[in-house]
């Protein structure tokens, strides 16, 4: 059974990427208002690029060959992974909660509770792309 099978999880996955997109361009607004400009610029531009990865997802899926279970998953994992990490970088630049990320923060700190919802969501998101992604490649190649 192919994941397209599934009921247009590819179409669902280029509406989620195009609404992620326009989340990555209306955080650019804000950029010069957050208390960490520098990781606001890195919420904008992870919207941007994982909005065009779901984007690029939802055309190839139709491609997968991959059962109901196994696409059900490699969707969840890219969705929760694409989103939260646009989130994560948002929630780092609006709270100045950079302390996982010294480079862009410059020595911030947030209070501790922001510092683990940020490190807490990095460390699920990475997680979930590296498996998403497996899925996706494990779906893409030839079957024998």
């Amino acid at each position: 059974m192919e994941a397209n099978s599934g009921g247009g999880l590819g179409r669902v996955l280029l509406c989620l990427g195009v609404l992620l997109f326009l989340l990555g361009l209306l955080t650019g607004f804000a950029v010069p208002a957050l208390a960490q400009p520098r990781m606001g610029l890195s919420s904008h531009l992870e919207g941007l690029v994982n909005g065009l990865f779901l984007i690029a997802i939802g055309l190839v899926w139709p491609h997968l060959s991959l059962n109901r279970l196994w696409a059900a998953i490699a969707f969840a994992l890219l969705v929760y992974g694409t989103f939260a990490n646009w989130f994560a970088t948002f929630l780092s630049a609006y709270w100045g909660a950079v302390g996982t990320m010294p480079l862009a923060g410059r020595g911030a700190h947030g209070t501790p509770i922001q510092e683990h919802i940020v490190f807490a969501l990095l460390v699920s998101l990475s997680f979930a792309m590296v498996g998403g992604c497996i899925l996706l490649l494990a779906g893409l190649l030839p079957r024998k």
